[in-house]
């Protein structure tokens, strides 16, 4: 959590920018100023250079994905609005607080709370946000804790590929024990991906999103 409320930090602006929109979500603008400073930190997280992208279709590409992830985490907060989601002013605070610490220094963590286009009572919002939507997204996306005749399923189903994640061993039942938990740990993270595209997907087709040419 500390590592993405830093990486957000640095790259996202407040939503006020008056700029060009790059896309409305519900009549919500998210500017291009925005966008690109987001895309930077989209590209760094996947080890891209700006610099580096030559292909325009590939630079298009990207860029939409990029967009994409600002819309979600959008119609994200709107939920959460919309449920009533409330973040207690102690845990924005100790979240604040995390980040504030990463910098190792109060004159640091101001310098790149202006760079970023935030004072800190801007950022001590922004941040009761992000929370509200990361809660909102964890509540929608949660799955039931999958039953052993599923896990045996699974690992029947995945036997090989599992087994070349495990442990070597010669005992048979110690492999099949290994086998299986990773079986459960894989079918877990499975439908919870699932699940996380099945919620994006459902606040997109009841929302009304516009992006620019």
């Amino acid at each position: 959590m500390r590592i993405v409320l830093l990486c957000l930090l640095l790259v996202l602006a407040k939503a006020s920018w008056a700029d060009v929109p790059a896309a409305r979500v519900n009549g919500v603008e998210i500017g291009v100023t925005r966008l690109e400073r987001y895309f930077s930190e989209y590209l760094s997280a996947q080890g891209r250079a700006l610099t580096s992208i030559r292909n325009p279709g590939l630079y298009k590409r990207l860029r939409d994905q990029a967009l994409d992830e600002l819309i979600d985490k959008e119609l994200l907060w709107q939920e959460a609005r919309r449920q009533g989601i409330a973040i207690s002013d102690a845990q924005v605070s100790a979240h604040v607080g995390e980040v504030e610490a990463a910098f190792g220094s109060p004159a640091i963590f101001e310098r790149r709370l202006a760079q970023a286009g935030f004072d800190r009572a801007q950022y001590t919002e922004y941040t009761r946000q992000d929370m509200a939507a990361q809660q909102v997204y964890a509540q929608l996306s949660a799955v039931d804790t999958p039953s052993q005749a599923e896990v045996e399923a699974f690992y029947a189903a995945n036997r090989e590929r599992l087994q070349g994640a495990q442990n070597q061993s010669d005992n048979p039942s110690v492999i099949r024990e290994q086998g299986l938990v990773l079986a459960r740990a894989a079918l877990i993270a499975t439908r919870e991906a699932d699940a996380r595209r099945s919620v994006r997907q459902r606040l997109r087709d009841a929302a009304n999103v516009e992006v620019a040419d």
